[in-house]
């Protein structure tokens, strides 16, 4: 299982934006050149964890990208699923389903739901400031 490189670029903005705390803004602009992601990728993010209540993006002179929420209140799972969707590993975890062709004869499926709650937990049990708090820590 691999997140997808947006996903990835997610995590890697949203802890640039974390160190921006303190009524500091960053801009898009500086989040990439800061992070070495594409000022497009970036626009894209910002607009995506927006969306989700995660960044608050103000235009103008006094403008700019902060979070929306402490730090210590956006996990892992919030951000992977602002640009992913929700947590599910199979397709049949997804409230779409019905695309198997064993579905009515799987007995695995009454299991993912469990699988899919350990995965979002274990993400959500790593908070954005625990990712900001590493640099300081190495």
């Amino acid at each position: 299982m691999r997140l997808s490189n947006l996903a990835d670029y997610a995590v890697v903005a949203m802890r640039a934006a974390a160190t921006h705390c303190g009524g500091v803004k960053a801009n898009a602009a500086g989040l990439a050149e800061e992070t070495g992601l594409p000022a497009p990728t970036v626009q894209k993010l910002v607009s995506r964890l927006s969306a989700a209540g995660l960044l608050r993006s103000t235009r103008g002179a006094g403008g700019g990208i902060r979070l929306a929420r402490p730090a210590a209140a956006i996990t892992l799972a919030d951000i992977v699923e602002a640009v992913e969707g929700p947590i599910v590993l199979t397709q049949c975890g997804d409230t779409g389903g019905g695309d198997c062709a064993i579905e009515h004869t799987c007995n695995v499926r009454p299991h993912w739901p469990q699988v899919n709650r350990a995965i979002r937990g274990a993400l959500a049990g790593i908070t954005l400031a625990d990712l900001a708090k590493e640099e300081e820590a190495a």
